[in-house]
């Protein structure tokens, strides 16, 4: 009871505006307020990837789509090098320009999260060479959250009733409204000695005002929950979370071939 109230409590503060003094809880980022959209025929024609049409979804990495050249010998990769991260914005009539500072500190982060989730499975590098993994990246779909849109959908008297049910209503997914970010993201693993293509990936992240996962219990789902609504009022939360994702599922990936050759 003690999660519920202190829940309850934290949105009484944001929904009151109060969510900028010091009583209210800070939301802490997590994987569980994105949610993957993918599909092969979602993947963005920019010519970043080798081969998408040799992608499948893998439910193992957070539901990535992703395809990998066989007989390659992972074990010999101890050594990886991050190219630096390449940008597409969404083409649409109401994308708005973003900020060049804020996707400065977008692009920083996401190359942090990567040093400090493959470094504990290689030594990071700065060239190609031998036994050098290189990870070339693309953000294809960089839409921040419309903070204006999502306040006033709160603001509206049980307007969360009809939020809830809207993603899925059209088409996104579950706990999505209209206005929420999304990221994109095309990857590309080459041999650091040849520079032949060892392996793809492409995902879509968006982010998830209302989200509650009940199978990993109430406390879990409250906090969940909190997070995805507190993040709804920020433009980029969702993108640092997408990026949390990525890397981690790089990572673990990445051990796994490796352990596995």
């Amino acid at each position: 009871m003690k999660s519920i109230k202190f829940v309850g409590l934290s949105i009484f503060c944001i929904t009151t505006g109060a969510a900028l003094l010091a009583g209210c809880a800070t939301p802490t980022a997590g994987t569980n307020v994105i949610a993957s959209e993918n599909s092969k025929d979602k993947v963005p024609s920019v010519g970043f990837l080798s081969d998408p049409g040799r992608l499948k979804a893998v439910p193992a990495d957070g539901g990535l789509l992703c395809w990998r050249q066989a007989g390659v010998d992972w074990k010999q990769y101890d050594k990886v090098m991050i190219e630096r991260i390449q940008v597409y914005l969404k083409p649409t009539s109401d994308q708005k320009p973003i900020d060049p500072s804020a996707l400065k500190t977008l692009l920083d982060y996401f190359h942090g999260a990567l040093v400090r989730d493959l470094g504990r499975e290689a030594r990071i590098v700065d060239a190609p060479g031998q036994g050098v993994l290189r990870i070339r990246l693309a953000l294809t779909a960089l839409v921040p959250t419309d903070t204006a849109e999502s306040l006033a959908g709160t603001a509206v008297p049980y307007g969360f009733v009809a939020e809830i049910g809207s993603g899925a209503a059209t088409g996104r997914p579950v706990g999505s409204t209209p206005y929420m970010g999304q990221t994109g993201l095309e990857a590309q693993f080459r041999d650091g000695a040849t520079g032949a293509v060892v392996a793809e990936c492409a995902d879509t992240e968006i982010g998830l005002k209302y989200a509650a996962d009940l199978n990993q219990g109430a406390p879990t789902a409250a906090e969940a929950w909190l997070n995805g609504y507190v993040s709804s009022f920020q433009s980029w939360t969702y993108a640092r979370d997408a990026f949390n994702k990525w890397s981690a599922v790089f990572a673990r990936r990445f051990a796994r071939l490796r352990a596995n050759a």
